[in-house]
Order: C-alpha cells, then sequence, then structure tokens
C-alpha cells in the first residue's frame, strides 16, 4: 500500500526549490543583475581606460628612447669631429704652405706624414684600430685574401702585402685588410 503524503515534507521541498526575493533569479532578481552589468560596465571601462594609459606610456617611451638614441649618436659623432677639427686646421695650413712659391718637397712631405699621425691619433682615441698584418698569418676573420704568390722570405699561408688596411672599432671589424698571401717556394724552387 501506498504512503500517505506527508504535507509537511512536500511544503519544506517546496520551499526550498523557490529562491527567496533577494537572491538573483527571484523576484528581486532583476534589479541585482542590473547592478552586475552597471559594475561589470564600470570594471570593463576602468581596464580599458588602464589600457589605453598603458598603451600611450608605451608610445611616449618609444618615441623617448627613439630620442636618446639620436641624440647620443649626434653627441658621439659630435665628440669624434671635436678631436678632427685640429687635424683639418693643420691640413689646412700644410696645403697653405705646399702653394708657396718656395715650398720644399721634403718638409711638405714631413708635415703631412705628422698630419697623417695626428688623425690616426685622434680616431684611436674613439676606439678605431689599424689592421695592418704583414707577416702576420692570414685570419679570415679580419683579412680579405686578393691574391696568393710563391715567397721564399714569408711562410705560406701568411701576408706579404697589404694592399689596403683593414680598421676594427671597439673591437668590431669594420673593414677587413686586403691583403696578398704567401703560397710558399714556387713549384720550381720546391723540386730542386
Amino acid at each position: 500500500m501506498p504512503e500517505p503524503e506527508n504535507n509537511d515534507s512536500a511544503t519544506t521541498a517546496g520551499t526550498a526549490a523557490t529562491p527567496p526575493p533577494d537572491t538573483p533569479g527571484g523576484e528581486g532578481g532583476a534589479p541585482d543583475l542590473a547592478a552586475q552589468l552597471a559594475a561589470a560596465k564600470a570594471e570593463a571601462a576602468a581596464n580599458y581606460d588602464k589600457f589605453m594609459r598603458t598603451a600611450a606610456d608605451l608610445e611616449n617611451f618609444r618615441r623617448r628612447t627613439v630620442r636618446e638614441k639620436d641624440d647620443l649618436r649626434t653627441t658621439a659623432a659630435g665628440r669624434v669631429l671635436e678631436d678632427v677639427f685640429p687635424v683639418l686646421d693643420t691640413l689646412a695650413l700644410a696645403i697653405s704652405a705646399a702653394r708657396q712659391p718656395n715650398a720644399d718637397l721634403k718638409s711638405l712631405v714631413g708635415g703631412v706624414d705628422m698630419v697623417l699621425t695626428q688623425l690616426k691619433t685622434a680616431l684611436a682615441n674613439h676606439g678605431l684600430k689599424e689592421i695592418s698584418p704583414a707577416g702576420q698569418p692570414f685570419d679570415p676573420h679580419q683579412h680579405e685574401a686578393i691574391s696568393h704568390q710563391p715567397s721564399a722570405e714569408v711562410k705560406e699561408e701568411h701576408v706579404i702585402t697589404v694592399v689596403r688596411t683593414g680598421y676594427s672599432l671597439n673591437g668590431r671589424l669594420l673593414r677587413p685588410a686586403s691583403v696578398i698571401i704567401s703560397s710558399g717556394l714556387a713549384k720550381a724552387e720546391k723540386k730542386s
């Protein structure tokens, strides 16, 4: 036989199934959803504002970095040029002396040699180093071989002649030295 229904438990179950009026989904749910939506929109607007400010800060940082980099490059170039100005002055004096009617070729050559030394010193003070490897072993990282020649005086794979001096700036190769390399003794000399 079926048991009679307990009205108390049905009432309790029915009460538990219906949410109270102050919870979302109940009678007062519409104002709560509107409040949550408004709060979410306010939070989204605040996050968007933060994003826009961060994007603007990043763009300002990028522009400032580019400007500072250009200023640094200009300052560095200015320092080099300040050291080259005396060389230009001395060279102008040498040209003026060469144009004199009684100019002595030997003293002019000596003066131009002094100007060259002055220029090399000014550039060396800023990290420029000459690569002139005559007699040294060939280094493909610093030298550019333009030909091979037999030589009885210079060992095989060593530099016989530097055709064009190379340069490095603070350890970074700017231009390799163009060199002629010894291929050792000539074939006729090797047989005898």
